[in-house]
């Protein structure tokens, strides 16, 4: 599915693309604020991990008479690697565009497994619903975003409204789910065939009870009532991504959904989110309309 060594190079990558974008960085980052490492969890929580359970929130300076649309952005990295300070242009192109933008952190295997790990990305999302018009925010318009492994998170949370029950919320916050090339869609069919090579890793962070890869698949969440999606997925990305979202858009079809499914020749796993260092990218204008920037 994943291949260990690109998400090792991905801050490296980033970092590259940075120098070679600097001076449209500034003029980029210079619009928005950004209030860095809010914790989200409370510290005397028994699972209150003080770097993982932390957040940064990106808001435009230019204020407005009207709360902003908000997008939760989650970080991919195989589930077990990833971490919120490699995705700050994400936050800061998104702001300049009049979107207030959370991006999370959320514990990691092999200390946690994915069900913890759901369950840390609701209750930043559950954050955001409760504080998010501190920030000029719009609780009533909040969507999710991921790319990747955090892709796969976005489409639970979305799907799985026992996730916010859980933590008190009489209802799911969220409002619709932007995909970029997402994975862990299907992991009950993807753990069941282990067609590639290295397949077994992924039984650290999803276990090797198969209840666990279903509980865990928003495909078997995905109901008439769940809110829609939108998805993006690499013309060149990895068999089982284009696979599995592909099912995915026939599940929501076969519901009554209309999902946005655009394919994006010749883009490959890693450049889907690093293509977000571009403003006015494909993606960016999708989501402005579909967020209702």
């Amino acid at each position: 599915m994943m291949r260990f060594w690109l998400w090792r190079v991905l801050p490296a990558l980033i970092g590259m693309m940075g120098a070679l974008v600097a001076g449209t960085e500034y003029a980029v980052a210079r619009p928005s604020r950004r209030t860095a490492d809010v914790v989200y969890v409370p510290v005397t929580d028994t699972a209150y991990n003080a770097t993982r359970h932390r957040l940064d929130v990106y808001a435009p300076k230019e204020k407005s008479a009207t709360p902003r649309p908000v997008v939760v952005f989650i970080h991919g990295g195989s589930w077990n690697s990833g971490s919120k300070n490699f995705y700050s242009f994400i936050g800061r192109r998104l702001a300049k565009q009049g979107v207030v933008v959370v991006i999370i952190n959320y514990r990691l295997a092999p200390q946690v497994r994915v069900p913890q790990m759901t369950d840390d990305c609701a209750r930043a999302v559950a954050w955001t619903a409760a504080h998010i018009q501190d920030y000029g925010g719009d609780p009533q318009r909040l969507f999710v975003m991921g790319h990747s492994a955090g892709g796969g998170l976005a489409a639970l949370l979305t799907a799985d409204d026992a996730l916010f029950r859980r933590w008190g919320l009489p209802r799911n916050p969220i409002k619709g789910a932007i995909l970029d090339d997402p994975a862990g869609l299907d992991m009950y069919d993807y753990l069941q065939k282990m067609q590639y090579p290295n397949d077994e890793q992924y039984l650290v962070p999803f276990s090797k009870n198969p209840a666990v890869w279903k509980q865990t698949s928003a495909l078997y969440h995905v109901t008439t009532h769940t809110p829609p999606f939108i998805l993006f997925i690499g013309g060149e990305t990895y068999p089982s991504i284009s696979s599995s979202s592909a099912r995915f858009r026939e599940r929501l079809l076969a519901l009554g959904h209309a999902p946005q499914y655009t394919v994006l020749p010749g883009k490959k796993h890693i450049p889907m989110v690093l293509q977000l260092y571009w403003q006015h990218n494909i993606i960016y204008r999708q989501l402005l309309d579909f967020v209702g920037s």
